[in-house]
C-alpha cells in the first residue's frame, strides 16, 4: 500500500547520506546533508549544485522534482506497473506524489541513489521463469490480466524505458537466472533482460543483440550482451554498467542532468557533445559520444532521445560518458528526418575532433558487416534486408 504520510525522504549515495527531500503544500524541497557538503562531490552539478540551504524547485519537467531524482523514477513500463499496482489497491495513481513513488523505488533504482523509508512489495517468487514473466508482461500491456503484476513490479518497476524488462542475476556461464532481490550469488552479475512489446517484430531481441555486436565492432564501449534462449523464445540481455558486483555506481542521464523532457526532441548531438566536454573535461569522452552519434545515424537508430545517453561518476566525483545502451533499429524524429554524413563531419569539426573522418570510417566499416552480425544473432533474412535498406552507408 502507498502511505500518504510520506512527506520526507532520506536519500543516500551508496552508504553515505546525501540529503533530504520534503514536500509541503504541493511543493518539493531538498537540502544536502551537512556532512555530505564536506565531500565536495557534485552529484548533479548544473541543477542541484553542492551548497548549503534549502532548495525549492519550480520546474514541472519532472513533476516538480530535480532531474537527478527523476532519473530514479520509472517511466514507460515501470510506471505502468506502478500505476496498475496503485489501482489494484484502490488508489488513484494521480494522487501519488513523487516522494511516494521514490519510496517504492527505495534501494532498487538504477544508479547509486536509494530512498528511505522504502515501501516494500511482497515478493512471492524466488525462481525466475522468463517465459512466464514474458507472457504476463504481454497480458498486462494488453490489459487482459494482472497475473504476476507485483512480481514484475519488484523485478522491473524501477527501470526506465517503454520496453518490458526485468532486473535479474545471471550466472557467468549464462545458464542460470536468479531473482535480483536476493543477495548477489558468487559467479553471478546484475543484468537487464528485455521482452518484446506486442507491436514489436518477433526478432526485436535478436536485432538488438546484432546491433550490440555491430557497435562493439565499431569501437563503441558497450556492456556485455547476450541472447538467453528458452523453450519458448530468446530474450536480449545486457549486463548492468551501474553495478560492479554489489557496488552501485552513480549514474545521471542527459535528460536528467540538463532537465530536458526526453519525450520531445529538445536536444541534439551538438548539445550532447558540448555537455560531455563541460562535464568530463576530457576529449576522449567527447570522442566516445561522437562515435555513438555516428553509429546511431548510420544504423537508423532514431530512439536516441535524451534518456538514452548517460554519465557515470566515480567515488572521487569524476565523470565519464557511460557505455552505450538501447541500440537498435527504430523510427523516430531526428535531424530534420534526413541526417547526412556531412552533418557528422561538421559536428566533429565544431567540437575539434581531429580524427573525425577516421571515426566515421571505422563505424561505417562495422555497419557494412550488418548481414554478418544479423546472421550471428539469428535475425531472419527478410527483416535483415529491410533494416539494411535504411542504413546511411
Amino acid at each position: 500500500m502507498v502511505s500518504n504520510n510520506i512527506k520526507t525522504l532520506s536519500i543516500h549515495l551508496n552508504q553515505t547520506k546525501l540529503g533530504t527531500l520534503a514536500t509541503k503544500n504541493s511543493k518539493i524541497y531538498f537540502e544536502y546533508d551537512h556532512d555530505f557538503l564536506k565531500t565536495g562531490i557534485e552529484i548533479s552539478p548544473y541543477k542541484l549544485p553542492l551548497k548549503p540551504g534549502v532548495f525549492r524547485f519550480d520546474d514541472d519537467t519532472f513533476s516538480g522534482i530535480w532531474g537527478i531524482f527523476a532519473d530514479s523514477m520509472p517511466d514507460g513500463w515501470g510506471r505502468l506497473l506502478m500505476d496498475r499496482h496503485f489501482l489494484k489497491q484502490g488508489i488513484n495513481p494521480n494522487s501519488v506524489n513523487p516522494l511516494e513513488r521514490l519510496a517504492f523505488v527505495g534501494k532498487n533504482g538504477m544508479g547509486a541513489l536509494s530512498y528511505h523509508p522504502q515501501i516494500d512489495i511482497e515478493n512471492k517468487i524466488t525462481d525466475i521463469n522468463l517465459d512466464k514473466l514474458f507472457a504476463s508482461s504481454q497480458a498486462i500491456l494488453e490489459g487482459s490480466s494482472e497475473e504476476l503484476l507485483d512480481e514484475l513490479l519488484v523485478l522491473g518497476g524501477s527501470s526506465g524505458g517503454a520496453t518490458p524488462k526485468v532486473l535479474v542475476q545471471i550466472s557467468d556461464d549464462k545458464k542460470e537466472v536468479l531473482h535480483s532481490k536476493e543477495q548477489l550469488k558468487n559467479g553471478f552479475n546484475h543484468w537487464i533482460v528485455k521482452f518484446a512489446s506486442s507491436h514489436d517484430h518477433q526478432d526485436i531481441g535478436a536485432v538488438e543483440y546484432a546491433y550490440s555486436l555491430m557497435a562493439k565492432a565499431a569501437g563503441i564501449a558497450i556492456p556485455e550482451t547476450t541472447l538467453i534462449h528458452t523453450k519458448k523464445g530468446s530474450y536480449f540481455a545486457a549486463k548492468r554498467f551501474d553495478r560492479e558486483k554489489d557496488q552501485k555506481i552513480h549514474m545521471h542521464s542527459l535528460a536528467g542532468i540538463s532537465h530536458s523532457d526526453f519525450r520531445y526532441p529538445t536536444l541534439d548531438y551538438d548539445d550532447l557533445l558540448t555537455l560531455t566536454m563541460h562535464l568530463t573535461r576530457d576529449m576522449q569522452e567527447v570522442k566516445k559520444a561522437f562515435r555513438l552519434a555516428c553509429f546511431n545515424l548510420l544504423t537508423h537508430n532514431r530512439d536516441d532521445h535524451a534518456k538514452n545517453f548517460s554519465y557515470l561518476m566515480d567515488e572521487k566525483g569524476t565523470w565519464q560518458f557511460s557505455p552505450a545502451y538501447d541500440l537498435t533499429f527504430s523510427y523516430g524524429p531526428g535531424e530534420g528526418k534526413n541526417p547526412t554524413i556531412n552533418h557528422l563531419i561538421k559536428l566533429g569539426k565544431k567540437h575539434s575532433i581531429k580524427d573525425t573522418q577516421k571515426i566515421i570510417k571505422e563505424v561505417k566499416d562495422a555497419v557494412l558487416q550488418w548481414q554478418y552480425f544479423a546472421k550471428e544473432a539469428g535475425v531472419n533474412r527478410t527483416f535483415t534486408s529491410e533494416i539494411r535498406k535504411n542504413f546511411l552507408i
